[in-house]
């Protein structure tokens, strides 16, 4: 299928390089039918395909990937290493104290936990960390896990994850920081998003149409390229989020090295922004995730082409 350039929703949390499928060949031995073509999306005037094996459709929306990757390279605004390192270490003990305050201490019984945990050895974390956040999870009873929406520069949408012992203090100089920065609270930001299960596996050489159909054959719905804090090539394979034990346990008997599971908000409504508008989008999130009761930002973010 000759210029397939598609891409999902925009994400956030790291570079995320979506990927490009100039000339996606269906393999000889899978049992293709015939790439089917739909409607012009009204959203983005469009046209969208599905790619349909048997019995399985893998989608991708039709926004250009180009805008994806250009936002994930101006969003990506490089710290100091070890302020970079310092970031990833308390942002992973917070996303820790979310998980044993929704699901226990117990990682045999908290999957949420043990996805975490796993993340965390791959990142290096020390183990005493992992076991400090833990503890003082179980030790903060006050404290409590929202989810604020908000509207940014033309009219990106953002979900803002946080956990904090005074919900109050933190609504107000989040929106403080909102407004200072062209943005404001908003409500139903979060009906544009979809919760997600991630599989994130070594890249090893794979290639674009190598991955695709490993997201098909293993059941995934879609499979990106980004970047950690290291600057090695990972994939990220999309999935329903009941499937995930499923998808990485498909894909490591296809022979990929799978690193870790999560849980992703993936925008299936994602806004095309100018560059003046991606360098204020981009200052806005770093402003965000430098806020201490920050966990996580979500946007729907990706480049006007």
């Amino acid at each position: 299928m000759d210029g397939l350039e598609m891409c999902r929703g925009a994400m956030s949390g790291g570079a995320v390089l979506r990927f490009l499928l100039p000339k996606c060949k269906p393999a000889a031995s899978m049992p293709w039918k015939v790439p089917r073509r739909r409607p012009v999306d009204t959203r983005t005037g469009s046209p969208q395909w599905d790619l349909l094996p048997q019995g399985r459709a893998v989608h991708f929306s039709a926004l250009l990937l180009a805008g994806h990757n250009k936002w994930s390279k101006v969003k990506d605004i490089k710290i100091p290493k070890d302020a970079a390192r310092a970031r990833i270490i308390t942002k992973f003990s917070m996303l820790i104290k979310v998980a044993v305050k929704e699901g226990g201490s117990n990682p045999e019984f908290n999957v949420a936990l043990a996805q975490l945990i796993e993340q965390c050895r791959n990142k290096n974390i020390p183990k005493a960390t992992i076991e400090a956040a833990i503890h003082g999870a179980e030790k903060s009873k006050a404290a409590s896990h929202h989810f604020y929406e908000a509207r940014g520069p033309g009219g990106c949408l953002l979900l803002i994850e946080v956990f904090t012992d005074n919900n109050t203090r933190s609504h107000q100089e989040i929106k403080h920081l909102l407004l200072k920065n062209g943005a404001v609270l908003c409500v139903g930001a979060l009906n544009n998003f979809d919760r997600k299960g991630v599989v994130v596996a070594s890249r090893d050489g794979v290639s674009a149409e190598r991955a695709l159909e490993l997201a098909i054959e293993a059941g995934a719905e879609d499979v990106h390229e980004t970047e950690d804090e290291e600057q090695r090539s990972l994939l990220q394979f999309i999935c329903d989020l009941s499937s995930t034990k499923g998808v990485r346990t498909a894909l490591e008997a296809f022979g990929v090295h799978t690193l870790s599971t999560g849980m992703e908000y993936i925008s299936h409504t994602p806004t095309p922004l100018p560059q003046n508008q991606l360098d204020a989008s981009a200052t806005l999130l770093e402003v965000l995730n430098n806020y201490p009761d920050v966990v996580r930002v979500w946007d729907n973010i990706c480049a006007l082409e």
